[in-house]
């Protein structure tokens, strides 16, 4: 049997119900479909493109590598899905084979997906995909290709713009696997409904928000543009709440060009082994400090070198306020440490730069912006401290921003923004935690965040 090559990707990763999607794709074989299965407490099955006529396409190079930097081009093939698609967040595997959809191994998934979105909002939360975080960090190496390119490595560097990566190429990491998938799969076994969107969804439109009572970020959620801020800010000054069960969250500051289909972030990530402009012009805290919005930032937290996720301390959050809303039903008391023997802290995480009182109880400084009604509701220490990932010692936090001042820690609280609530969990694995059903006292804070922001 002849094994041929296929990969592609979507004109948009997110359509309304009803509307068209443009597929791209590149095969060795003569034709291919494209099989879609919704994602949720377990994916189901939703239906298949007709099969297509294939086609070739090379890969567009620079300095031998898969560019990041353009719209591969390929060849693109219209799909409207039937009518009983129902909005929320679809795998989408390329298929050259006649095989049972039923009967596919659902593995690997994450490397295509998309999202369907109701025209108006028909529940009262929205989850937002990092599709902006999953395209700085893919490298376009599926199909047996290896020299790939991404935002890390050998990225494009446009003089006076910035790296440049595009949405339109193949490739992908599995971040839908290891953080949205198992989330919603956790929503909906406790019955909770949502809708999604992708960063670009909110970028683009200032109503988005409209009919929502909370917006959520889950997992990795590193690259912000102006536009999501705004929108963001202004949703919650009209009442609107916001829960970061995420980390390294607003990182750095992008710019949507070349009509949504790329963004353009002037950052720290070398080219030829060169930092192209120090320091870099696009992080947020040097612009307007995330910490406005989130309460944290990465500034003040730290990541856990060595494979990812990578087998980090298990100390989890140590209580403050114990009687607070976000605390009921856990059975905690101040001291307790919640989340205590797995993975709840890390692999990156954001802190408030915080001094204590003479009890001991961390309290905000607001020397990095962090907003003065922030309480920190759990903390966590990041020590020791290692400042080289290549040290042969590596396996001690590597702290973000090695200027701020005063201790580092991941710092999980809640703040007003207007006339609206913010939530920090400040990690990127809250929600691996939540869905994996090792730490109830976890769940019942997520859950206790969904009832209360999400009315």
């Amino acid at each position: 049997m002849i094994s041929h090559e296929i990969e592609g990707y979507f004109g948009r990763e997110s359509v309304a119900v009803g509307e068209t999607i443009r597929i791209h794709a590149s095969t060795t074989a003569p034709r291919f479909r494209v099989d879609f299965f919704k994602l949720g407490a377990k994916p189901r099955y939703a239906g298949s493109t007709p099969w297509l006529p294939g086609r070739h396409r090379p890969r567009p190079l620079v300095a031998g590598r898969a560019d990041p930097s353009v719209d591969w081009g390929w060849d693109a093939y219209p799909f409207t899905p039937a009518g009983d698609w129902e909005p929320g967040l679809y795998a989408a595997f390329f298929e050259t084979a006649d095989v049972t959809p039923a009967l596919r191994p659902l593995k690997g998934f994450g490397r295509d997906s998309l999202v369907v979105r109701p025209h108006r909002a028909e529940n009262r939360v929205l989850c937002k995909v990092s599709t902006f975080t999953r395209h700085a960090y893919n490298r376009g190496d599926g199909a047996g290709f290896t020299d790939g390119a991404s935002l890390y490595d050998d990225p494009v560097h446009i003089p006076g713009q910035g790296h440049k990566v595009s949405f339109r190429r193949a490739g992908g990491i599995d971040f839908l696997a290891y953080w949205d998938a198992p989330f919603l799969a956790w929503l909906e076994n406790n019955g909770y409904t949502v809708d999604l969107c992708t960063d670009l969804d909110l970028h683009e439109d200032p109503d988005l928000l409209t009919g929502y009572r909370l917006l959520l970020s889950v997992g990795h959620d590193e690259y912000w543009s102006t536009e999501m801020r705004t929108h963001t800010t202004a949703f919650a000054g009209n009442g609107g709440n916001v829960a970061f069960l995420s980390g390294n969250t607003c990182w750095w500051r992008v710019r949507v060009t070349d009509g949504g289909t790329a963004f353009v972030s002037d950052t720290d990530h070398r080219v030829d082994d060169v930092c192209p402009r120090l320091p870099a012009p696009d992080l947020w805290w040097t612009i307007a400090p995330e910490n406005a919005l989130t309460g944290v930032s990465f500034r003040n937290g730290g990541m856990w070198p060595g494979g990812w996720p990578g087998d980090r301390p298990r100390t989890g959050f140590t209580v403050q306020h114990a009687d607070h809303w976000v605390f009921a039903g856990t059975g905690l008391r101040d001291g307790d440490r919640l989340g205590e023997g797995t993975g709840l802290i890390g692999y990156e995480c954001d802190g408030a730069a915080f001094v204590r009182d003479e009890h001991g109880v961390a309290r905000p400084s607001g020397a990095d912006g962090t907003p003065p009604d922030f309480t920190i509701l759990g903390i966590a220490e990041l020590t020791p401290v290692h400042d080289d990932l290549h040290h042969p010692r590596a396996g001690h936090w590597n702290c973000a921003d090695r200027e701020a001042d005063g201790p580092r820690a991941a710092t999980m609280g809640v703040h007003t923004l207007g006339a609206g609530t913010v939530f920090t969990g400040a990690s990127t694995d809250w929600p691996v935690v939540t869905a994996s059903g090792a730490a109830p006292a976890v769940e019942q804070v997520t859950r206790n965040v969904l009832d209360r922001l999400g009315g």
